[in-house]
């Protein structure tokens, strides 16, 4: 999950300017291991479906993996492999066919200069910037993404749904998130929504814990965080792209793929939600039950298998 990645490599941060800017990009943050052997699509109609070494991503590579068998795919799964500079070019070699990707953070590493924040834009800036060899699918409705998060308490008694719902508000709330948030996120908070805040308290890690027990208002929680069940919050609808999309969606070598590769993973797509995913990422996270086991169960409750 995102969260566990929040800070980058002084060297990758340095170099990227991220577009998730509360916490990070998890593919970029997630430390590198050995790549996955092989510089040519896999022959023979086989796909390789890989993942960084993050729980998260290994589920949503599970799912992908699991959907493809079942359509008589012949799959074989590389997992745990570390950090979008070993991933990203193992898909444009094709030692890797498929790889779950978060389509802002993956925009960002393919334009440092892209401001551009809906998904509808960043799947347009994906299709003039991404190499030939490579092309992303259908994303998910399913975010990994910034929030601004509040106890349902909260929400219910002064009426917020929206981000701009807070603005009636803000100037008695004290906010928490990462160190970075307020440097990163304060101009933009007030150019988008008129937002301001009266405090802004680094919480880090213990962001939805301090939420939870009052030490700040809201706060900047990753939207598949299983906190977010656990501590009973409300992550609010960012309804003027205060943070860029970060759909999920396959990124896919192109060679690699026929038709009913990429059907398959557009009916996987179409089903996935962020509301599902949190659920998933808890029996992942807190109950600590197998991955291939959690795609399973979801593929057969969506009629995927």
């Amino acid at each position: 999950m995102k969260r566990l990645f929040s800070t980058a490599a002084v060297i990758l941060s340095a170099a990227l300017t991220l577009t998730a800017c509360g916490g990070g990009d998890p593919l970029t943050s997630a430390s590198a291991s050995p790549a996955a052997s092989g510089s040519a699509p896999a022959a023979g109609g086989k796909v390789v479906v890989g993942s960084a070494n993050f729980p998260e991503n290994v589920l949503l590579a599970e799912i992908y993996a699991q959907a493809l068998e079942a359509k008589g795919v012949q799959v074989e799964k590389k997992l745990n492999i570390g950090s979008r500079e070993v991933l990203f070019d193992q898909v444009k070699g094709g030692g890797l066919t498929i790889l779950p990707e978060y389509i802002g953070s993956l925009l960002a590493f393919v334009d440092k200069t892209t401001t551009v924040k809906s998904k509808e834009d960043i799947v347009a800036g994906l299709k003039e910037k991404l190499p030939a060899e490579l092309e992303v699918l259908e994303p998910a409705a399913a975010e990994d993404n910034n929030s601004l998060t509040v106890t349902k308490e909260t929400a219910t008694k002064d009426g917020l749904t929206t981000i701009e719902d807070l603005v009636k508000v803000a100037k008695g709330y004290t906010v928490g998130g990462p160190p970075e948030f307020q440097s990163r996120q304060e101009t933009n908070f007030k150019d988008t929504y008129g937002l301001e805040f009266k405090e802004w308290k680094k919480t880090g890690d213990a962001t939805a814990d301090a939420i939870k027990d009052g030490t700040v208002q809201v706060g900047n929680v990753f939207t598949t965080d299983p906190k977010i069940v656990l501590n009973d919050l409300v992550s609010l609808q960012d309804n003027k792209n205060a943070f860029a999309a970060d759909n999920i969606a396959p990124l896919v070598n192109k060679a690699g793929v026929n038709d009913t590769v990429t059907t398959t993973l557009n009916a996987v797509s179409a089903k996935l939600d962020t509301p599902g995913l949190l659920a998933l990422m808890k029996r992942v996270a807190i109950d600590k039950d197998d991955a291939a086991t959690v795609a399973k169960d979801w593929l057969t409750q969506n009629g995927l298998l």
